[in-house]
């Protein structure tokens, strides 16, 4: 008596830990500034965004792919001529988002990195060509207190 007792505890207690399992790979969470993008297997990015909070997937399906949507810093060193070419070595700091709405397009032609990818070179050419219009005398004033510019004769 006690052994099918046991048995059948054993039994219900495999159940619900398969079942528990199945259940917690179909939730997932997003944390308050990220935004998810689902990719599904069958028919490929999803053109939802999905907000914060806790939402459930198909399992083995489907995959959220979570995007940071928070402004974030980066700096950007350039080393460029101004306008009486001497060589200026400067650094942009930027702050960056992505527009929420767009992520699945970025996710689809960019990738999850897009800002490695897209950053440096967009940040690189404008910083160029914004220290091209100004002598390097004339860049000085906007530097912070305290801080210089090491100006490089051209060989």
């Amino acid at each position: 008596m006690a052994a099918k007792v046991f048995e059948s505890i054993g039994k219900f207690g495999l159940a619900l830990a398969v079942a528990g399992g199945v259940v917690n790979s179909a939730l997932y969470n997003v944390d308050a500034g990220h935004r998810a993008v689902i990719f599904d297997r069958f028919r490929g990015v999803q053109d939802i965004v999905v907000g914060e909070g806790t939402h459930f997937l198909i399992p083995w399906v489907q995959k959220p792919i979570i995007f940071d949507c928070r402004s974030r810093p980066r700096n950007v060193p350039v080393i460029t001529g101004s306008k009486d070419l001497q060589n200026v070595n400067i650094t942009l700091r930027i702050l960056f988002r992505p527009v929420a709405s767009q992520l699945p397009r970025i996710f689809t032609s960019i990738g999850e990195d897009y800002d490695e990818r897209v950053l440096p070179s967009i940040t690189t050419e404008i910083l160029k060509s914004v220290v091209a219009r100004f002598d390097a005398g004339e860049l000085i004033p906007y530097l912070p207190a305290g801080q210089s510019v090491l100006l490089q004769l051209p060989q």
